[in-house]
């Protein structure tokens, strides 16, 4: 019996296999370009632009380095590379994770492991590492939540917890053109990259 296809081509010409990926087959470009597309909210967003993964992604690399500014770049890296396997599988909001299963979770981690070796970092990040650049997304989900996509601020803080700094406050989400937003992300990355040499 034939198996099913289980790889993607990207842009850049290389086929990754999403059962088994390889750092040898992930391009930065790629990873900028899919999730400059990949709206977050499934979409739900008020403005003109969708949300996108990379633009939530910028914002959390933001948020952790206002959190942990002695932070090393190679975590600055993390934080900004955290969701990059949805260039691949796209964003799923939390329900539908959970409905979906482990198998869900164990495909994300083989791609964050591909990701974080491609660029330098280790294939799993430390846990208190982890736990701080969680702190930042969950801090961008509330900001996301109440800014764009609908949510009171007690339903924020129901669902996401109350961020316990001022910067939530500070901070102001504006929509970007998807072909805006990838340049962003690449030169972002471009920075992070030259901080670690």
């Amino acid at each position: 019996m034939k198996q099913p296809r289980a790889w993607q081509r990207m842009l850049s010409g290389r086929r990754l296999d999403l059962l088994d990926p390889t750092p040898m087959d992930i391009e930065i470009e790629d990873i900028a370009h899919g999730l400059a597309f990949v709206a977050r909210w499934n979409g739900q967003t008020k403005g003109d632009y969708p949300y996108s993964v990379a633009e939530h992604s910028l914002l959390v690399e933001e948020i952790y380095g206002h959190l942990y500014p002695a932070a090393p770049a190679k975590w600055r890296l993390a934080a900004l590379l955290h969701d990059a396997p949805e260039y691949v599988i796209g964003d799923m909001i939390s329900p539908v994770k959970a409905a979906v299963g482990p198998g869900y979770g164990a495909l994300d981690d083989r791609l964050t492991a591909a990701v974080h070796i491609r660029f330098g970092l280790p294939a799993q990040i430390p846990v208190a590492i982890k736990k701080q650049i969680k702190k930042a997304d969950k801090i961008s989900a509330w900001l996301e939540a109440i800014q764009i996509a609908g949510f009171t601020t007690e339903e924020a803080n129901r669902f996401f917890g109350k961020p316990d700094t001022n910067l939530a406050q500070s901070l102001k989400i504006h929509l970007r053109p998807p072909v805006e937003v990838r340049e962003a992300y690449l030169a972002r990355h471009r920075a992070l990259i030259a901080a670690l040499a």
